[in-house]
C-alpha cells in the first residue's frame, strides 16, 4: 500500500516563503547599502561643496 502524501504543501509553502523573504531581504540590503546610501552621500557632498563655493563667492563663511 502506498502511504498518503501529507504535509507536502505545507513544507513547500514554508520553504518557498522562507526563500522569498530571505532573498528579498538580502536584495533590499544590497540595494540600500550598495546603491542608495553611497549615491545619497555623493549627492549630499556635491551640494555641500556647491553651497561652500557659493558662500565663498559672496564672501560669507
Amino acid at each position: 500500500m502506498v502511504k498518503p502524501i501529507t504535509g507536502m504543501l505545507r513544507k513547500g509553502l514554508v520553504l518557498d516563503l522562507s526563500v522569498a523573504f530571505g532573498l528579498g531581504t538580502a536584495s533590499g540590503y544590497l540595494w540600500w547599502y550598495g546603491f542608495h546610501i553611497p549615491r545619497t552621500r555623493r549627492r549630499d557632498l556635491f551640494y555641500a561643496k556647491l553651497e561652500d563655493e557659493r558662500a565663498n563667492a559672496f564672501g560669507q563663511v
